[in-house]
């Protein structure tokens, strides 16, 4: 995933975010804001047993909404 264009997108993701993954906080995507590596990371700590899911999630996700530049 393009991290650029991850970080273009996070304020649209992070609310789908909420929605399908309930285990992030208001704050933690708030100190997240944008980083992949930081989003990766706290998805690792929270869904480690589902996190092929959501990295999959994450990519069909981010391919629906590239932000064109």
């Amino acid at each position: 995933m393009n991290k650029e264009q991850f970080k273009g997108n996070w304020n649209q993701f992070k609310g789908e975010v909420k929605k399908k993954w309930g285990k992030f906080t208001d704050d933690e995507l708030t100190q997240i804001e944008g980083d992949y590596d930081k989003f990766k990371g706290r998805a690792q700590e929270l869904y480690g047993d589902q996190k092929e899911e959501l990295n999959k999630w994450t990519e069909d996700w981010q391919a629906k909404n590239q932000t064109v530049r």
